[in-house]
C-alpha cells in the first residue's frame, strides 16, 4: 500500500507539480520542495476526492425508481441520515440548501479517517493542515450563509446579543468566540485522529499479532465519531448563523 501511495504521489507531481510551483511562486510563496509540491497528505486528499466523485457519478447514472441498486441504496441511507440530523437541528425548512455541503463534509472526513486502517497508509486528518483546511472552509461557509440569510446589518446584530446595553461587551467576545471555532474544529479532529494513529502504531510495534486488531476497531470507532461530530457542529453553527429573530 505504501509503495502504491508513493507511486501515486510521484505521478501527481509529474503531471501537475511544475504548474503548482509556478502558480505558488507568482503568489510570492516559496515551497520547501518546489520539485514535488504535492505531498503525501495532499495526494491522499485528492484520492478521496476522486473516489467520492466516482461514487456520486455512479449514484447519478444508476438512479432507478423501480429497481434501486446497491449504490443507490447506500446513497439514500446516507441522505436520510444526514437530512434527519439536519432537520432536528436546523428546522424543517432551513436544512435543505445545506444538505450537499453537510453530506460532502461527512463523507470526506470519514473517508480520510478510514484510510488509516489500511497498512502503510497514514490518516490524512492526523496532519493538522488537513483539519485546518476543512475548518476554515466550514467557517467561511456558515458565515457566508449567515450574511445571505440575515443581511449584513442583521448578521452584525447577531454578534451583539439580545440586550442593547451590553452589546459593546458582547460583540468582541462573540467575534473571538467565532474565530476560536476554527481552532476548536481543527484541534478536535486532528488530536483524536493523531492519538488513534499513535496508539495503534505503538501496539503494532510492541505486539504485532492479535492485540492491535482491537486498536484498529478503536480507530474505526474514533473515525466514525469524529466525522459525525464535525458534521454536527457544522449544523449547529449553520443553525445559529441563519436563524432570524422573531
Amino acid at each position: 500500500m505504501h509503495a502504491l501511495l508513493i507511486a501515486f504521489t510521484r505521478l501527481l507531481n509529474e503531471l501537475f507539480g511544475a504548474q503548482i510551483t509556478a502558480l505558488v511562486s507568482k503568489l510570492g510563496i516559496h515551497l520547501y520542495h518546489p520539485e514535488r509540491p504535492i505531498g503525501t497528505m495532499l495526494a491522499l486528499e485528492l484520492l478521496v476526492f476522486l473516489v467520492l466523485l466516482v461514487f456520486f457519478v455512479l449514484v447519478r447514472i444508476s438512479l432507478n425508481v423501480e429497481k434501486p441498486g446497491g449504490v443507490q441504496n447506500t446513497a439514500e441511507m446516507i441522505h436520510e441520515f444526514v437530512s434527519g440530523q439536519a432537520e432536528s437541528i436546523m428546522g424543517h425548512h432551513g436544512y435543505e440548501p445545506h444538505l450537499s455541503y453537510l453530506t460532502t463534509i461527512l463523507l470526506f472526513i470519514l473517508s480520510c479517517n478510514l484510510l488509516g486502517l489500511l497498512p502503510g497508509i497514514p490518516t490524512p486528518t492526523s496532519d493538522p493542515v488537513v483539519p485546518l483546511g476543512i475548518a476554515i472552509l466550514t467557517f467561511l461557509y456558515y458565515n457566508w450563509n449567515g450574511l445571505r440569510a440575515q443581511g449584513p446589518i442583521g448578521y452584525i446584530k447577531h454578534f451583539m446579543g439580545p440586550i442593547p446595553w451590553i452589546a459593546p461587551l458582547m460583540f468582541p467576545i462573540e467575534i473571538i468566540s467565532h474565530l476560536a471555532r476554527v481552532m476548536s474544529l481543527t484541534v478536535r479532529l486532528y488530536a483524536n485522529m493523531f492519538a488513534s494513529d499513535l496508539l495503534t502504531l505503538v501496539f503494532f510495534s510492541l505486539i504485532p499479532i492479535g492485540i492491535p486488531v482491537i486498536f484498529l476497531g478503536l480507530h474505526l470507532g474514533v473515525a466514525l465519531i469524529q466525522s459525525y461530530v464535525f458534521m454536527l457542529l457544522t449544523m449547529i453553527y449553520l443553525a445559529e448563523a441563519t436563524a432570524k429573530e422573531h
